[in-house]
């Protein structure tokens, strides 16, 4: 009788709403509401509808393949009053976290005397920059294995190879040679055509006479080493000058390594106050929901007809009846001039999107500005695009979201980076040495990245970034996934348990992108073929 005045009461509510339940979705609805007393249970089923009245899905009816995982995500919203499954990140939103060596911890902005960011930097948010960024690469490194201190009263062959990092201020106050040292510092130019190694202690000069003959020997570890970069440097000192035998650069450390000393502190942004990884409930809906996709697409020339067509065949024959589905568009309109033409493209572009009713109401879409499209300046990190250029894509486009660059997505308990430049090029034009072998320089880009945990470890200079929004740039904790859409070849790889994608130019490609599953954290190559 109970089960009966249940059916009833759920069968009535939904039609009252005009939605109409199979019998899946009822019998499913019965069972979860099984256990919830009468006094609460309209309560309850008032809070589904809601919940289900703000997901994006298409018709009244509810489909076999969605309705469970719709009801599911109803459910969960009413227990997790605090856990948010999905989020789009703004960097400008991101909170800014402060390493204390005294404390050997992150503090929160508000619990040092670093002012609030400004756009317009001061002389101080420039130093800080390089310092943070210093700091954080040595508190790692001595952490890992090669470089914690031996354990008294062991045996030295069961502590391993362990090494010493010393400090240039430890060079310099020498007068005799100073053999066979490891130093963690900055390259720089201080003077024109010499190269030194800065830390916060000090500068030395460099001698790269020594690793240029070792180099065929891969004296220079894996990498793409340019100034700016923090290495790690082994060699000798002596009359003023580091001889450098070898270069590498600072060991990287998982995630879950990471967040293993300092606890769940929240440095992704989000609204959640703690990590999301320390959830068992988002974690168990990242796995269940298989359906689940993120579609990379890089270059997004939406001035060129050829583009268009092949979003047309990507809508109607790859993904129309995918529901559940993430656009992520890195837009770069580099032949779009002025900001009609470009509010004019938006307007062809949600054209095409509301010819697919499914696709309308059932994915989210993001944009992410390139760099040659408009905007304040090409200083890193940028903002999105102007609000009324995107106000009527947006109107017709309700569940679309125009992002900084870089931006950051929350999915359940996984931490994606979007970031939108050709850097790849950029940082193989820079290098003080080149990697002699060639053919694997996405290897080299991605190792790159995530050792110095910065999305752009290059000079001012070369790609300028506000002083004091450069901690938005960081890639520290590792994340999930870092999608870096540069023009360069499209390539897949995994590095410290994160997967780092790019999916190529749009145009210059073929037309490919890549897809992303978040369920078993795999990626999938995609092309489109001509019809």
């Amino acid at each position: 009788m109970a089960s009966n005045k249940i059916k009833s009461k759920v069968t009535s509510a939904f039609k009252m709403h005009g939605f109409i339940l199979r019998a899946e979705a009822s019998k499913y609805l019965l069972e979860v509401l099984g256990s919830v007393n009468d006094l609460e249970l309209e309560d309850v089923i008032e809070r589904i509808i809601d919940a289900v009245e703000k997901q994006p899905y298409s018709g009244s009816n509810f489909h076999k393949n969605t309705v469970v995982y719709f009801i599911y995500i109803c459910m969960l919203f009413v227990q997790l009053t605090e856990e948010h499954v999905f989020n789009i990140i703004g960097v400008f939103d991101v909170p800014r976290y402060v390493y204390s060596s005294d404390r050997k911890k992150f503090l929160p902005l508000s619990m040092t005397d670093r002012p609030v960011p400004n756009l317009c930097g001061s002389a101080r948010d420039k130093a800080e920059l390089f310092r943070e960024r210093y700091t954080i690469l040595q508190q790692r490194t001595h952490r890992h294995e090669l470089f914690t201190p031996p354990v008294i009263g062991v045996h030295s062959s069961e502590n391993g190879n362990k090494f010493q990092l010393k400090t240039i201020e430890t060079l310099l106050g020498s007068t005799a040679k100073v053999g066979e040292v490891i130093v963690l510092g900055m390259i720089t130019q201080l003077k024109e055509g010499k190269y030194f190694l800065e830390d916060t202690t000090g500068a030395v000069q460099l001698d790269l006479s020594k690793a240029i003959s070792f180099y065929i020997k891969n004296q220079f570890h894996s990498g793409l080493y340019t100034e700016s970069c923090f290495v790690l440097a082994e060699g000798w000192y002596e009359d003023g000058l580091f001889h450098v035998n070898a270069f590498g650069f600072p060991p990287t450390e998982p995630s879950s390594t990471t967040r293993s000393y300092y606890g769940n502190i929240n440095f992704f942004g989000g609204p959640s106050s703690t990590s999301v990884k320390a959830s068992a409930k988002l974690k168990q809906l990242e796995e269940e929901n298989e359906d689940a996709m993120f579609v990379f697409v890089s270059d997004l020339w939406l001035d060129q007809v050829e583009v268009l067509e092949k979003l047309h065949t990507m809508f109607s024959v790859g993904y129309m009846l995918v529901a559940l589905t993430l656009y992520t568009y890195f837009c770069n309109k580099s032949s779009l001039i002025f900001i009609f033409t470009i509010s004019e493209c938006l307007k062809v572009l949600a054209d095409i999107i509301c010819e697919y009713p499914n696709i309308h109401k059932s994915s989210r879409f993001v944009f992410v500005p390139g760099p040659e499209d408009p905007g304040p300046s090409t200083i890193l990190p940028r903002p999105p695009l102007a609000e009324h250029v995107t106000e009527d894509f947006s109107q017709r486009v309700p569940f679309s979201v125009f992002s900084t660059n870089p931006c950051r997505i929350q999915y359940c308990t996984q931490e994606i980076v979007i970031f939108r430049e050709d850097l790849v090029n950029k940082m193989c034009r820079n290098c003080v040495r080149f990697p002699s072998n060639n053919l694997d320089i996405p290897n080299h880009f991605v190792k790159t990245i995530l050792s110095q945990g910065h999305l752009t470890p290059l000079p001012l200079f070369v790609s300028p970034v506000y002083w004091a929004y450069d901690y938005t740039m960081r890639v520290y904790p590792v994340p999930d996934v870092v999608v870096i859409a540069d023009k360069y070849d499209p390539f897949n790889i995994t590095h410290t348990e994160c997967i780092c994608i790019n999916p190529g130019s749009f145009p210059r490609s073929g037309f490919s992108f890549k897809v992303y599953y978040p369920s078993n954290k795999t990626v999938e190559e995609s092309k489109l073929q001509g019809l």
